[in-house]
């Protein structure tokens, strides 16, 4: 969920006509939200707006939860959290397990919305899988502090619009508003250089962030596609004179590179994603070819798995026209994905076009996934326990990419699954035949 807006109206609120300035305040909390939680790496974020002089804050924005009524449901559990900074204007931290509001075990951060050392206008809380780290509590407060300089600067600007309306009508009253009008506005000058200030920061942050990925990413895949070029060379030139040890050491290291680089780049495309970097580009699709080429480029990880893969194809199956290299990422990631948590058995790949919809499924006879993770399964960098983690190559991104892409396709994805007889994964993506 991106945001919530005035998630507890009073009586006359609906009545009244949103003004631009409302709107402006409702995207600038939306995106505060949204920022809060996708520092968490996998949380939410919930922004609470309101003076002193409220019994309780208005629910006014949340980001990384399912829907509205969840956010205000966690906002009610938390009341007593709410209370306490509200009334002290101080950093809370709330310990313990919050998975009865739908998180992992890590803890929720309560922040004052208060810039410098003016009222406090509500909440930021930040419900955190893990528990939060100090960089990730101080980039909070300062978002924060930043949500609360824009209220501050919204209402000063608002009583210098009602003071000048007065004034146009009460001249004979121009020496006393005109000396208010004028420290407001001086005082309003001082807050708009101050608020872009903050956002400037706030953007260099970003800008670093963004850099720093696209440096890391450029790197380390230059001299990762040189070390695996050169030891697909020396394979083809000099089979012959390795040794039989040689040439298993040598494929190894092209395996393990070559997984390498393609977790560098799921990091990248995910990172892409989330910066809408990641275009939709339509292109006519042969998707037998799709899944004939995503079967290939599992062999790798299958090894030499006595497992077979069989191909469940309702016809007609015609020519699609959608996103090619996204639909073929999407199947290889599931179907890589289950070739890495199976032993032996069979993995079923189908497909179907039904109602201008291509419906894909990839069912394994593997490990299986209990009920309780089932839940987290999507969430980024997210593994099963830490016996999986080294027993099973991979940083825990392919089933979170799958979905960003899915979203950003307009598709649907599902997941069931029973320990130890398996997994079943079906996802569907919007097509026009060609």
């Amino acid at each position: 969920m991106a945001a919530v807006h005035d998630a507890h109206p009073g009586p006359d609120v609906a009545a009244e006509q949103e003004t631009s300035a409302d709107r402006s305040l409702a995207a600038f909390l939306g995106r505060a939200a949204a920022r809060a939680a996708e520092q968490t790496a996998g949380g939410a974020a919930l922004l609470l707006v309101g003076g002193p002089s409220q019994a309780r804050p208005r629910l006014r924005a949340a980001a990384g939860l399912d829907s509205p009524e969840q956010a205000r449901e966690i906002s009610g559990a938390l009341s007593s959290l709410i209370r306490d900074v509200m009334s002290t204007a101080t950093r809370q931290v709330r310990e313990g397990d919050p998975a009865s509001l739908g998180q992992q075990s890590g803890g929720v951060l309560g922040l004052p919305l208060q810039a410098d050392d003016g009222p406090c206008h509500g909440v930021l809380l930040v419900l955190c899988p893990r528990e939060p780290s100090l960089a990730m509590a101080e980039n909070a407060a300062q978002l924060a502090g930043s949500v609360a300089l824009r209220i501050d600067h919204d209402a000063l600007r608002e009583r210098v619009n009602e003071l000048e309306g007065a004034l146009v009508q009460k001249e004979p009253a121009i020496g006393q508003d005109g000396d208010e009008i004028l420290k407001l506005s001086e005082a309003l000058f001082a807050q708009d250089i101050e608020l872009l200030q903050s956002q400037e920061k706030l953007g260099s942050v970003q800008r670093l962030k963004n850099d720093f990925i696209e440096k890391m990413s450029r790197e380390l895949r230059t001299p990762l596609n040189s070390i695996i070029e050169s030891v697909i060379s020396v394979l083809a030139g000099e089979n012959e004179n390795l040794s039989e040890a040689g040439k298993a050491n040598l494929r190894n290291a092209l395996d393990e590179g070559t997984a390498f680089l393609r977790t560098l780049q799921n990091i990248l495309d995910l990172w892409r994603l989330k910066q809408s970097e990641l275009p939709i580009a339509q292109q006519t699709v042969n998707f037998r070819e799709v899944v004939e080429e995503a079967i290939f480029s599992v062999q790798d990880t299958l090894g030499s798995k006595p497992v077979v893969i069989e191909k469940k194809i309702v016809e007609p199956l015609p020519k699609l026209r959608t996103d090619l290299p996204k639909v073929n990422q999407i199947l290889f990631l599931l179907l890589d994905n289950a070739a890495k948590f199976i032993e032996q058995g069979r993995i079923e790949i189908g497909a179907e076009v039904r109602d201008d919809r291509l419906y894909c499924t990839i069912q394994d006879t593997g490990i299986g996934i209990c009920a309780d993770d089932q839940e987290f399964i999507f969430e980024e960098f997210f593994q099963v326990d830490d016996t999986s983690s080294s027993a099973y190559r991979g940083a825990g991104l392919g089933l979170t990419l799958v979905r960003e892409l899915l979203d950003l396709m307009g598709g649907e994805i599902e997941l069931s699954s029973e320990v130890g007889r398996g997994t079943r994964v079906g996802f569907s993506v919007p097509v026009t035949l060609a």
